[in-house]
């Protein structure tokens, strides 16, 4: 059995992995990958996180690894690979644009482990993970007044254009009609407007406000345009 020295040797692309040398990969891949989804769960922004999507992570990373060494230098077996993996399609859509990069972080690992580049899989995890850590502690890149998603429902024999146009100006430093849809079968109106609201107004008061032209139907507030999207 070789060594844990020569294990940690370039493996020569192309050459027929042992047993040992593919249990070895597959486990340090895992520990990786254990590493990276870690540093997910702890600066995972969101009130609620997917487990599945934490397991998935993992498990993307190791099946990557795994099929790198299959691969080898075998063009035919590439293609072959190529031609199995297109056939699967995936459903879920992802909305945070972190999530995505995960995915990307998980595959890079896992495409290091497979290739025998075991240093610079583990730095890669270490820093990376390190990185994503400092920026969720430093907030870095929040926005000091964020714009909002303001959602109005009125019904459909109203006027809308310019309705709430005063009360918006009265309780937002700056707020724009971003779409108009219809509702309930064509009976309602709903509209959208990003707005950002005044320091030290409430937004209950302007609430009420819109609520009383809008013949008291549901008026929504959201955080931010990502949150609705």
């Amino acid at each position: 059995m070789e060594s844990l020295q020569e294990l940690f040797r370039l493996h020569e692309v192309g050459a027929r992995a042992t047993a040992i040398e593919v249990i070895f990969t597959v486990l340090i891949c895992f520990v990786l990958q254990l590493i990276l989804s870690y540093s997910y769960i702890r600066t995972h922004r969101g009130r609620f996180y997917s487990q599945s999507y934490v397991h998935t992570l993992i498990i993307v990373g190791v099946v990557i690894s795994v099929i790198i060494i299959v691969i080898g230098s075998n063009i035919a077996r590439a293609f072959s690979l190529a031609g199995a993996l297109s056939i699967i399609r995936f459903r879920t859509a992802i909305r945070d644009p972190r999530d995505v990069a995960y995915v990307f972080f998980a595959m890079g690992v896992g495409l290091a482990c497979g290739s025998g580049l075991f240093t610079a899989a583990i730095i890669l995890t270490i820093l990376l993970s390190t990185i994503v850590v400092l920026l969720e502690a430093t907030d870095y890149g929040r926005q000091e007044d964020k714009q909002k998603l303001l959602r109005i429902t009125l019904p459909e024999n109203l006027n809308y254009e310019g309705m709430f146009d005063d009360v918006l100006r009265k309780f937002t430093d700056d707020h724009t009609f971003v779409s108009v849809r219809t509702t309930s079968l064509g009976t309602m109106f709903e509209l959208m407007y990003s707005v950002k609201i005044k320091r030290g107004i409430s937004e209950k008061e302007m609430i009420d406000e819109i609520r009383e032209r809008n013949g008291n139907l549901n008026v929504s507030l959201l955080l931010d345009q990502q949150s609705y999207e």
